[in-house]
């Protein structure tokens, strides 16, 4: 007899930090898009707040206390090579406290700011969308 997997799509929700023209991208070590650059943040936990998921997801992850601004786009992150399907929010962040750095080595290869004129190629279908949104307004 053959079962079947009923998936279901994951929330995931990430801040675009910007400072001086410049924005704060994470080099993913892990699945989905490994070796990509994204935006900080991660997964909203069942009967959490996006906002608030997002909040915590930076001060685990550098350090940083934000406040969550606007909301840039939503996008539908589905990678089916990796059998990945994310809806991802993405908000504009202002940093509150704190100076960004990487508190999970294990899962990020490196934090760097990078000028909006000369951004990486690898970035992530979220960041990319993200940082679109941002010039678009």
């Amino acid at each position: 007899m053959e079962t079947s997997v009923i998936r279901y799509p994951r929330v995931g929700v990430g801040g675009l930090l910007l400072r001086d023209d410049q924005a704060l991208l994470l080099l993913r070590r892990l699945p989905p898009e490994e070796g990509c650059w994204s935006l900080p943040g991660g997964r909203v936990e069942f009967m959490e707040r996006i906002e608030d998921a997002l909040k915590r997801e930076l001060q685990e992850e550098l350090g940083i206390d934000v406040a969550v601004e606007s909301l840039l786009c939503v996008t539908n992150h589905i990678i089916p090579s990796e059998e990945t399907h994310w809806v991802s929010p993405a908000y504009r962040v202002r940093l509150l406290s704190g100076e960004p750095r990487n508190l999970e080595p294990e899962k990020t290869a490196a934090v760097q700011w990078f000028s909006l004129f000369t951004l990486p190629e690898n970035l992530t279908m979220t960041a990319r969308a993200a940082l679109n949104a941002a010039r678009a307004k």
